[in-house]
């Protein structure tokens, strides 16, 4: 924490204060942001209780990693627009690629060519 203080001493001063800080066991941190994500590797990461008002500590390797702009389409999503527009699967995982995921517009659109 601080140098040249004893933690116990420091432990007793933070309870008197009211401040509850417990280790949390975790292996990775992702912050996800619009255009990308920070990945936190061998992570020290503490939760800090201070008059109900929880707060989280990270410390740790930082590495950004830029995010895809594409949508995640799932199998079920394909399904239901390949059923609904009556055409391929393949046709409707395209569709939905070019709508950004939205199923109403793949569905409207494939059924309009």
């Amino acid at each position: 924490m601080m140098p040249n203080i004893n933690p116990r001493l420091m432990k007793q001063a933070m309870k008197r204060m009211g401040i509850q800080q417990q280790e949390i066991d975790a292996t990775e941190v992702i912050i996800k942001t619009p255009e990308s994500e920070i990945v936190i590797t061998e992570p020290q990461v503490s939760k800090v209780n201070m008059m109900g008002q929880e707060t989280y500590q990270v410390v740790g390797n930082a590495h950004v990693r830029e995010r895809s702009s594409e949508a995640e389409i799932s199998k079920d999503d394909i399904k239901t627009v390949a059923e609904q527009a009556g055409v391929s699967e393949a046709k409707a995982q395209k569709a939905l690629k070019e709508t950004n995921g939205d199923l109403a517009e793949a569905i409207l659109k494939l059924k309009g060519e």
